[in-house]
């Protein structure tokens, strides 16, 4: 029998994130003592005024269709969110609401790229990235970073790697799964680049207001009327506001290419969950002392685990300005216990340690793990005591 899948989904690869995350939820189930460093979502709960608001639609009736492309005074929002903290000018043409920021983005990918368009992809990169681009036809090219350049890769890197066929180029600041953030004077020196090559510059800030230190986040549409005219901002309530499970993100950007994103979501989705959309309104409206006491709280985490993580035998670890992801390199370590890639590593991490961690590869990243530190404090010092044991226990000079 010929086979019944179409091509273009041949070539996928699963998430790694929400692999490990399901194994390690299958564990659990079984009465594993395992301890979860894999999901990339806040665990705090949805802030109750967002909450009592979604009620409060529904109860009002509000749960009928809305425009595919979003309500109109979500989009307000939006744009007022935008003006208010990024001092740019939005209207609402130029805004379309999602089913999250991944569905923005995947239909985003839809509509810009024809086969063949490259898109530079910076490394270590959140995993569906390629995966999307390869849906729509497009051909990720992939710029290598470092943990000696701390997992950000330089304008001129991104200019050796323009071709012909270069359509556009991702910026995710703060990055998952590094934490990293790149300062006003690199975003500058890539929207240059973009400019002399005329490319699309997307910029995925759904961890903008995780942030830590005195780091401050700069939008790349920021610098000037050029840059603000070729991004294309991709950012939502999932991470700022606990509100994962909701799916609402947003894109803001050039008009043509909001209004064939907004066309094609009309024949997909009709249009994302109603009482979601209410509930982002009072997110971006209501008070933000939750998402503050959020961040303060994934900082002092942050605080606490990182000299920890550092301190394990064979492992180097930068410390992350956003975010709330750690990512060591784990060379060493891997070498030092016997295995032969981190992969290898990761999982022994799970079955021996009770420990689930993301290997790197996932990220295009393969000699790193990825640990989330979004999680109870206590499980996460647990978890790196674990992790250290299983490492000094099987360290071979």
């Amino acid at each position: 029998m010929r086979t019944s899948l179409a091509a273009r989904v041949s070539t996928l690869t699963p998430s790694t994130t929400l692999a490990i995350t399901a194994k390690a939820k299958e564990m659990k189930e079984s009465g594993i003592d395992v301890i979860g460093l894999g999901a990339g979502e806040p665990d705090y709960n949805t802030p109750d005024n967002i909450i009592e608001a979604a009620y409060r639609s529904m109860i009002e009736g509000k749960t009928k269709y809305t425009p595919s492309g979003g309500l109109p005074d979500l989009k307000d929002s939006v744009i007022n969110k935008l003006k208010r903290d990024q001092q740019l000018a939005y209207s609402r043409q130029e805004v379309m609401i999602g089913i999250g920021a991944k569905h923005v983005l995947y239909t985003l990918f839809q509509v810009i790229l024809n086969p063949g368009d490259e898109v530079i992809i910076p490394t270590p990169y959140w995993v569906s990235y390629p995966e999307q681009v390869k849906l729509a036809e497009g051909e990720p090219v992939f710029v290598e970073s470092s943990f000696d350049t701390q997992f950000k890769v330089s304008a001129q890197q991104i200019r050796d790697a323009v071709t012909d066929k270069t359509k556009a180029v991702i910026i995710n600041s703060p990055s998952n799964p590094s934490g990293m953030i790149y300062s006003r004077e690199e975003l500058q020196q890539i929207a240059d680049v973009c400019k002399e090559y005329d490319l699309w510059i997307i910029s995925d800030e759904i961890y903008e207001k995780l942030i830590y230190a005195d780091e401050v986040h700069v939008s790349i549409a920021q610098l000037s009327d050029d840059a603000k005219a070729r991004t294309l901002i991709i950012n939502g309530v999932s991470k700022s506001h606990s509100m994962t499970g909701w799916r609402i993100g947003y894109i803001a950007g050039d008009k043509e290419i909001v209004s064939a994103m907004t066309n094609l979501a009309s024949h997909s989705t009709s249009n994302p969950t109603t009482t979601s959309q209410y509930a982002a309104i009072e997110a971006y409206n209501g008070s933000q002392d939750a998402v503050e006491t959020m961040r303060q709280d994934f900082e002092s985490r942050l605080e606490r685990v990182y000299p920890q993580l550092d301190a394990i035998p064979g492992f180097k670890v930068l410390k992350p300005q956003g975010a709330f992801y750690l990512l060591p390199v784990v060379t060493e370590a891997v070498e030092k216990t016997g295995f032969k890639t981190v992969d290898e590593f990761a999982a022994a991490l799970l079955t021996d340690a009770k420990v689930a961690v993301i290997p790197g590869s996932g990220f295009g990243s393969s000699d790193t793990i990825r640990l989330s530190y979004a999680t109870s404090i206590d499980l996460i010092e647990e978890a790196v005591k674990r992790i250290r044991t299983f490492v000094e226990a099987n360290w071979k000079d």
